[in-house]
């Protein structure tokens, strides 16, 4: 049986928590406005949800709740519009030696080999160093029936994962980890390229990018792909180029 999933919304229990270090701009304290954990949202609550900034890390769907800051902005691609600059047909273009498929989520040892040296070799510096199994189940495996694994590999030789989330409308682009020392075919961006055009195919309206906070240079490259629009607010506005 259908329903709104817009009066679900409005029936949905938030509830956030206390003031934490914010993980992208030093000296500020971050405050995340959580739904419910306990209620069941379905794929068009959750669309409607992901429509009106909310994201997904495991199980949870949350949004940045700061008084005092607005500086995470959600963001998402207009996928009909998209176009490739010319660095990005570049990187297109080198990867279309690599094989796709599309997996359901688990923890294999293969999987998390690869996402331990990615996170070893690009974010040690985070709070998801040092890689464990169990973050990786409840982060990556955990959560959404919507989830899926996205395979990229080379002569049968892992090089990276995009974890996406299939919505009614759009899809979200939640994780991807790759091959470090694959540096040169920036596999990261490949990833993003390749849901464009995979939401193109299944004539998706959006994909969803997560966050973009101007003064953090590690969001910079979400600008990049464009057409693209930031929910300011309460509503989507396009950031000119």
């Amino acid at each position: 049986m259908s329903h709104d999933p817009l009066a679900t919304l409005a029936k949905l229990r938030f509830y956030t928590t206390p003031g934490h270090p914010c993980s992208y701009l030093e000296n500020r304290e971050a405050v995340t406005l959580f739904a419910d954990p306990h209620a069941e949202i379905d794929t068009a609550t959750y669309s409607a949800l992901s429509a009106v900034g909310f994201r997904r890390s495991g199980s949870h769907i949350y949004r940045p709740h700061c008084q005092s800051c607005q500086a995470c902005v959600p963001v998402r691609v207009v996928v009909a519009d998209s176009t490739l600059n010319r660095r990005q047909r570049r990187i297109w273009k080198k990867n279309q030696d690599l094989t796709v498929s599309i997996k359901q989520p688990r923890l294999t040892a293969e999987y998390f080999d690869l996402y331990d040296r990615y996170i070893t070799e690009r974010h040690a510096d985070g709070d998801m160093f040092p890689a464990e199994a169990e973050q990786f189940q409840a982060f990556l495996v955990e959560g959404r029936k919507e989830a899926r694994f996205v395979e990229f590999r080379l002569d049968g030789r892992l090089l990276a994962v995009a974890v996406s989330d299939e919505l009614d409308n759009a899809l979200s682009a939640v994780y991807t980890f790759f091959a470090p020392e694959e540096d040169q075919r920036s596999l990261g961006t490949f990833a993003v390229l390749w849901l464009i055009e995979a939401a193109r195919q299944q004539q998706k309206a959006w994909l969803y990018l997560g966050y973009w906070i101007k003064e953090c240079q590690k969001m910079s490259y979400k600008t990049e792909y464009q057409p693209i629009e930031l929910y300011l607010d309460n509503r989507w506005l396009a950031l000119q180029p």
